[in-house]
């Protein structure tokens, strides 16, 4: 769906405190932003759990020869890729050095052994590669409600609070390496180096349903967003990770 097709009730909402404004950028936009700065132009790219047609494959394939990779069979709709893969991330079926680069967008809170997943990463890509991803941070209230709700609750409320009606249910979520924390030392113990990483709280996306849930979340947005002190509490955690030259 797109960011702006919110409900009529909070579409008026975001468009006054956000969408008007000629400096926003939405968390989609600045993880592409991210993906273009660390990924080599016209080298040849893994976007892992690339599922079905989407923005950021959309925005990938623009610049990149892209190769999927993902668990379902919606993957065989994208549009965008130029080869794909059904696998899951544990095991990439890919020989060493294959890649000048990895994405994933919203993948690692459902690895049940992420630094598995980091190991196969590092091997796959080229010397000098890149993997840039965006996850959910551990200590913000969404992450943490998902992860103290029953998975059947997380099933019912995941797509409602987000408007995505008729999307695939939520996969089940781990949070095994989400802080910026976790992700550095799996990282260094991969053999990749953290390069690049930031909190980021964008627009209330879970306020799409009613102002009421709304204007409660915007106010956390600017209050996260007014200290650096306070940005180990925004929502998403972005980084690009290398492997040495």
């Amino acid at each position: 769906m797109d960011a702006r097709g919110e409900l009529m009730g909070t579409r008026h909402l975001f468009e006054r405190y956000y969408y008007s404004n000629p400096a926003f950028r939405d968390g989609t936009g600045i993880f592409h932003r991210l993906c273009l700065g660390h990924l080599k132009h016209g080298g040849r790219v893994l976007e892992i759990g690339a599922g079905p047609d989407n923005k950021t494959s959309r925005f990938l394939s623009e610049f990149v020869e892209l190769v999927g990779i993902d668990v379902s069979e919606e993957l065989r709709s994208n549009a965008a890729l130029a080869a794909c893969c059904l696998s899951d991330a544990a095991r990439l079926p890919f020989r060493d050095a294959s890649f000048d680069g990895c994405v994933s967008n919203y993948v690692i809170e459902h690895l049940r052994e992420p630094e598995r997943h980091l190991r196969e990463v590092a091997r796959v890509l080229r010397p000098g590669g890149v993997y840039c991803f965006r996850t959910p941070n551990l200590w913000h209230y969404v992450s943490l409600g998902s992860r103290l709700l029953p998975h059947s609750l997380h099933l019912k409320w995941a797509n409602r609070l987000r408007d995505l009606d008729g999307a695939h249910d939520p996969y089940p979520v781990y949070y095994r390496m989400n802080t910026a924390g976790a992700i550095v030392r799996a990282a260094r113990a991969a053999g990749l180096a953290p390069i690049e990483l930031q909190h980021l709280e964008a627009e209330p996306y879970y306020g799409r349903r009613h102002a009421v849930l709304f204007y409660p979340m915007m106010l956390y947005e600017r209050l996260v967003n007014s200290s650096e002190r306070l940005a180990p509490l925004r929502m998403n955690l972005l980084a690009a990770l290398a492997k040495a030259a």
